[in-house]
């Protein structure tokens, strides 16, 4: 069987653009596993971590969202910030216990 025609990442609403994106994981992830997200700003929630990323390109954010699986996390949400760099993201790295 042949490959789908207009089946690529395009299609799939992720920009090859830069943007900044919210990326929100199931649990607190621990500062080992913190550090495999050093481009990203980290922020621990009581059941969840969130990963913000400024200026991240489609092949940044598919990189990241490998390693989130790779490391057997659960992936929650995906999202886009509006505005620019930095928007939405705070301007720590890593927050919490």
């Amino acid at each position: 069987m042949g490959a789908q025609a207009g089946a690529g990442p395009e299609r799939a609403g992720v920009p090859s653009g830069g943007g900044a994106f919210e990326i929100r994981v199931r649990g607190r992830v621990g500062a080992s596993l913190t550090s495999a997200f050093g481009e990203l700003t980290v922020r621990l929630r009581p059941a969840e971590t969130v990963l913000y990323g400024a200026e991240l390109d489609q092949a940044a954010l598919y990189g990241i969202l490998d390693r989130i699986q790779a490391l057997g996390l659960e992936l929650l949400e995906v999202r886009r910030l509006p505005g620019t760099a930095g928007a939405g993201g705070p301007d720590t790295r890593a927050e919490g216990p």
